[in-house]
């Protein structure tokens, strides 16, 4: 459908503790370079959409290599804004079925921080977009960036862009004296497309479902509730990582224009690196969306997307359209491809 997206979020550099060895115990770290928008806009470019990451990051060669590696992948980096004195950090330690993954972060002073209204030009980064997403994350990092999603929103609403968010709740990151449910529901408000967890829809507006029901029930109840906060909603997408029998299952709800679809889910026989899995998740719903797909194979595809990201060391899901439709084809498949 030629849509060309822009997102907007802090690009990262992440130091990922070696082997499967804890912080007190390491001898080493491997980096990656994350963000969970700029994770979106790699998976969606290796799709073949058309991507534009903006964001702000010091003018020095871990920024730079950074962007050059994204460029590496298709994503424009044209709006990335130079200034301040420091990328973001955090660092990882690797999880398993016994233990999660544990994050520190590294962020405040960032230059992505430190980012006030004005610094960017909306009106002129939005000439030849037609879909803008953000994330929660985007806007817990201060108070200025927080005022600079709310800009880029109204921009990006005044111009008429589909407006894709993802909750993206980070509790250690609300650090600068404002609750998440004061500043996230006016910036969710123009949403037309979200994805979102239950956690962070009781955390932002206070809706709770039973526990005791179904995930797809749930999810269907969430839907109802959002939509008096979130007029414009007409899309909302969940991934879901349930317990059955030996291992996990990962599964997908979408709701779209009134009706709602599920994924049965794939098992996860093992998990290589879990994080980036969510936007590896909103990118495949968002392909599939602005490409005009059934809205089943939107979830299906979505769900496949997030699925193989955890096979996938680092943030990026590095995956190819035939890599995930071969999966959506045969299933899951430990066979070597030659």
């Amino acid at each position: 459908m030629g849509y060309r997206l822009a997102a907007f979020g802090e690009f990262l550099l992440r130091l990922h503790s070696n082997g499967h060895q804890r912080f007190g115990q390491t001898d080493g770290y491997t980096a990656y370079y994350a963000g969970a928008e700029a994770n979106v806009c790699v998976l969606l470019a290796r799709l073949g959409m058309q991507v534009d990451y903006i964001s702000r990051v010091p003018d020095n060669d871990l920024a730079a290599a950074g962007l050059q590696q994204l460029r590496g992948h298709g994503v424009g980096t044209a709006h990335v804004a130079l200034g301040g004195q420091k990328l973001g950090l955090y660092f990882s330690e690797p999880g398993n079925q016994l233990r999660p993954i544990r994050v520190i972060y590294d962020r405040n002073g960032s230059a992505y921080a430190e980012l006030e209204p004005g610094m960017l030009n909306w009106n002129s980064i939005f000439q030849e977009h037609q879909c803008f997403h953000w994330s929660g994350v985007a806007a817990a990092l201060s108070a200025s960036s927080a005022a600079v999603c709310a800009e880029a929103i109204q921009t990006a609403r005044d111009k008429g862009l589909l407006i894709s968010s993802d909750f993206n709740y980070r509790a250690t990151l609300w650090q600068y004296g404002k609750k998440p449910a004061e500043v996230m529901p006016p910036l969710l408000y123009h949403s037309d497309v979200a994805v979102a967890d239950l956690d962070a829809v009781e955390i932002y507006y206070g809706i709770t479902t039973d526990a005791s029901l179904p995930l797809e029930e749930r999810f269907r109840q969430t839907f109802t509730t959002l939509q008096r906060h979130m007029p414009r909603l007409k899309t909302l997408a969940m991934s879901f990582r349930k317990t059955q029998g030996a291992a996990p299952v990962y599964s997908g709800a979408l709701a779209h224009e009134g009706g709602f679809y599920f994924h049965d889910g794939f098992p996860v026989p093992m998990v290589t690196d879990a994080i980036g899995t969510g936007d590896a998740f909103t990118a495949g719903m968002l392909y599939g969306l602005t490409n005009g797909h059934a809205p089943q194979d939107i979830i299906n595809f979505a769900t496949a997307c997030g699925l193989l990201k955890q096979s996938i060391p680092g943030d990026w899901a590095i995956l190819s359209l035939k890599d995930i439709e071969l999966l959506l084809k045969q299933g899951i498949s430990g066979r070597i491809a030659r």
